[in-house]
């Protein structure tokens, strides 16, 4: 483990992760495995530079912000599948669309679906659900980027790169914008940014040794 091992390690981790959002269709499942990997970098990245510069808030607070952003994403998954399997809210908006329906998945594809029976209060329990799920996510992720933050702060002032804290408070800020489409843009950004923070990593000078002068020796009497 060297700093410029880890520094390379972290800037092509962000790397990969910055490719990894790109939205390409049907390349999201190959992209989200080299985003994936590329977070796995970062993290690595991190326990590495939290070793050098002998300060466990630089690693720590990214597990904090990567553990609470799995947690955000099982609990939504949780409620969407809640919402699917066990009510009655999507079957009923189904057979709202397909009066003829027999509950049977089989035959849903032959029937022709009817909008002119949807009505306002039809569409409420599912919106409702979607905004449910979207919610969760939002206020988890807002939770994981301040984790995010805090980590890549500390890594700016340890490693004296201010570009980290300019990337950590542009994560910080397209996480409470992802409720519109800027703020992932932001959050893009932000990862381009600490990728080339990485790079700007430098080791830092050693300081001279401090060398304590000897007391003056009294003269001996004669």
């Amino acid at each position: 483990m060297t700093l410029e091992s880890s520094k390379n390690l972290g800037g092509i981790g962000a790397v990969l992760m910055f490719i990894g959002f790109v939205t390409i269709p049907g390349a999201q499942p190959f992209l989200g495995i080299v985003a994936l990997i590329g977070l796995i970098l970062v993290l690595v990245a991190l326990h590495d530079f939290a070793n050098i510069y002998k300060e466990s808030g630089i690693f720590n607070n990214s597990i904090y912000g990567f553990v609470t952003g799995i947690v955000g994403t099982v609990i939504a998954a949780v409620v969407a599948a809640y919402v699917f399997f066990y009510t009655s809210i999507f079957t009923d908006f189904l057979h709202n669309i397909y009066p003829g329906w027999n509950g049977s998945w089989s035959t849903l594809s032959g029937l022709t679906p009817t909008f002119s029976n949807i009505t306002t209060s039809d569409l409420a329990p599912i919106i409702g659900s979607v905004v449910l799920v979207l919610v969760i996510l939002w206020i988890f992720g807002i939770i994981a980027a301040f984790f995010a933050r805090q980590s890549l702060n500390t890594l700016s002032a340890k490693a004296r790169v201010d570009l980290f804290s300019t990337a950590a408070l542009l994560l910080l800020i397209g996480a409470f914008l992802t409720i519109i489409f800027i703020g992932a843009i932001l959050m893009w950004i932000a990862v381009l940014l600490i990728a080339i923070a990485f790079f700007q990593i430098k080791p830092q000078p050693e300081q001279p040794p401090v060398t304590v002068a000897p007391p003056p020796s009294t003269p001996t009497p004669t």
